[in-house]
């Protein structure tokens, strides 16, 4: 059993190398956006509640979102070990978070770190944009297609760029995660779980990375 948290800027590659590592050992990815979603369609008493908060357009409370996560934890399928996605973001959470693992009698084996340079991230996350037709992701300087405005996948010849991948847009981002969430390398770096590897490589170079960090079983 492995218990794992990814800590790291938006567009440091979480995602991409929590699937890596959870298809390798065998674990769970949490996503605390899919499980949201899920206890909402399960009509859960917690989705419920959250359900209600979402309604509103509010922000779903920390409170809500442990009691989601305790909740999973406790599925069939988690007894070999996870990967928290997404979740804690701030001190509070992580705190929470402990609270719900010691009462569970489960231990929280790494916490990865995946260093960015801020400048390079920008520019990773700004450049990217997809084939409209079947999803395949280019890159203006590190990816484009072989023939330009033509897909190498499927042909097509529109392409789509998220609203959200700018400059200025991925600054505020930033801004946030260094306000509300790098604080958590601290608070992990005391309680000796944090490993840090350089996020800047190549999805395997950061992955071979992060493999020499993790507990053997």
């Amino acid at each position: 059993m492995m218990n794992l948290i990814l800590l790291g800027p938006p567009g440091a590659g979480k995602g991409t190398q929590a699937k890596i590592i959870a298809a390798n050992h065998g674990l769970i990815q949490l996503s605390t956006g899919d499980m949201l979603r899920a206890a909402v369609e399960a009509g859960s008493p917690v989705g419920r509640k959250a359900k209600a908060v979402m309604d509103r357009g509010e922000l779903v409370p920390d409170e809500i979102v442990v009691e989601i996560i305790s909740a999973r934890l406790d599925g069939a399928d988690c007894k070999g070990g996870v990967i928290l996605d997404g979740f804690p973001r701030t001190l509070a959470q992580a705190a929470a978070l402990d609270r719900v693992l010691k009462r569970k009698k489960l231990k929280l084996d790494a916490v990865i770190e995946l260093k960015v340079n801020d400048d390079q991230l920008v520019e990773r996350i700004a450049g990217r944009f997809t084939c409209a037709t079947c999803g395949a992701g280019y890159h203006d300087r590190f990816r484009q297609p072989k023939t330009a405005g033509t897909c190498d996948v499927c042909g097509g010849k529109t392409f789509l760029r998220r609203p959200d991948d700018t400059a200025e847009t991925v600054g505020r981002r930033l801004l946030v995660y260094y306000r509300e969430t790098s604080p958590l390398l601290g608070y992990y770096y005391c309680k000796g779980n944090l490993r840090s590897v350089d996020g800047m490589g190549s999805v395997e170079d950061v992955g071979a990375a992060i493999e020499a960090h993790l507990p053997r079983r």
